[in-house]
């Protein structure tokens, strides 16, 4: 799997779904862990440029970062990365999103 970066830098981010456990199978309530067994949480950010395209991302990320909806944050260490699978020989692919962090955009200004 190959991790391709986003450029992030003229993109504007707000949180418009808290975070909430990935889940692995919606039967059990199984919560996906990443390599080191912590939880892995997905938000639901939208993400826009100075045009005024805006696109809905989920963006997983290890551990609750604690945003809430509607606060503008910034999505550090970015990338996506393409999957595909095929259940009952129905082939599906696409691009999933993961972060290192997610903090509210004042906090990552003053950093």
């Amino acid at each position: 799997m190959r991790n391709i970066p986003v450029d992030t830098s003229a993109l504007t981010f707000v949180c418009v779904s808290p975070p909430r456990p990935k889940l692995i199978n919606q039967d059990t309530g199984e919560i996906k862990r990443d390599k080191n067994g912590d939880d892995v949480y997905q938000v639901g950010l939208s993400a826009a440029n100075e045009l005024g395209r805006v696109d809905l991302v989920n963006v997983a990320i290890t551990g609750d970062p604690g945003v809430t909806i509607g606060q503008i944050v910034n999505p550090v260490g970015l990338v996506g990365f393409y999957w595909e699978q095929t259940i009952n020989g129905e082939k599906r692919a696409g691009v999933s999103f993961r972060a290192e962090q997610i903090v509210p955009a004042t906090v990552a200004a003053a950093a």
